[in-house]
C-alpha cells in the first residue's frame, strides 16, 4: 500500500497558515488536535512547562509526501526554537469504517470529476 501518514506538531499560531497552504494544494483527509508537550526549548522551572501546540495528521499518497511536507514546514517556520517537527510514517493498512473493508488509494482518493 502506498499510503503515508504525515504527522506535524507545530506552534498554535501557525495553524491557520498551514491549513490555508494545504487546502490551497487540494489536500484532503486532514485532522487537527490540540496537544501539549515539550522539546528542545522548554523551561522546567516554569509552573506549566508543557507547551500547547497543535498536531496535524494527513493521510496521503506516497507521491504527494514531499510537496505536502515542504508546504507544512514552509508555512510553520519561524526560525525560532520550538517550531515543531514533521514525521512521515508508512501506513501498513487503512480501513474504512463505513464499508468495514480495507481502503485502497483509489477508494480513499477517488478521481475528481469536473
Amino acid at each position: 500500500m502506498d499510503i503515508k501518514l504525515i504527522i506535524a506538531v507545530i506552534r498554535r499560531d501557525k495553524l491557520e497558515e498551514v491549513e490555508t497552504r494545504v487546502r490551497d494544494m487540494g489536500v484532503e483527509r486532514v485532522n487537527v488536535s490540540k496537544v501539549k508537550g515539550y522539546g528542545e526549548y522548554h523551561d522546567f522551572f516554569a509552573r506549566n512547562w508543557m507547551v500547547e501546540e497543535v498536531r496535524i495528521e494527513i493521510f496521503t499518497k506516497k507521491e504527494e509526501v514531499e510537496a505536502i511536507t515542504a508546504a507544512v514546514m514552509d508555512a510553520a517556520h519561524t526560525g525560532l526554537p520550538g517550531d515543531g517537527v514533521v514525521a512521515v510514517v508508512p501506513v501498513e493498512r487503512l480501513y474504512l469504517v463505513r464499508t468495514r473493508s480495507e481502503a485502497t488509494p483509489d477508494e480513499f482518493w477517488p478521481p475528481r470529476t469536473a
